[in-house]
């Protein structure tokens, strides 16, 4: 009687077995390389960002030595962020007037620029 339920156990799990359906394996996962954002900004490219960087200002406060001020946008500017803005003059593109906007609105930028503006 033993031996009827281990055969008959037996059985059924040859049976089961049969019914599992092949699981397909997971090959190399191909990894695609993330962008990177450049991190080195040549002294031409910087020389560039900064006179977009001066004409934007010079468009919003005429008259003005805005040089203290451009200083201030720089300093706050991430690299990319300058490379784009001298990409965008290169290539006749609008949009640095938003670009600079965005760093002037930072706290530490307006600060900056506020600390330039007291003894003027």
């Amino acid at each position: 009687m033993r031996f009827n339920l281990f055969a008959a156990c037996g059985a059924a799990a040859l049976v089961l077995a049969g019914c599992v359906a092949p699981l397909p394996t997971a090959g190399p996962v191909p990894i695609t390389p993330a962008p990177t954002t450049p991190t080195v900004l040549d002294e031409a490219s910087r020389s560039l960002a900064r006179s977009v960087v001066n004409s934007e200002m010079q468009k919003r406060l005429p008259g003005v030595n805005v040089a203290p001020y451009t200083d201030c946008v720089i300093n706050n500017a991430t690299t990319a962020e300058l490379i784009d803005i001298a990409q965008m003059s290169r290539a006749g593109a609008t949009g640095a007037a938003d670009s600079v906007a965005a760093i002037v609105s930072r706290p530490a930028t307006t600060q900056c620029i506020a600390s330039a503006a007291r003894p003027a």
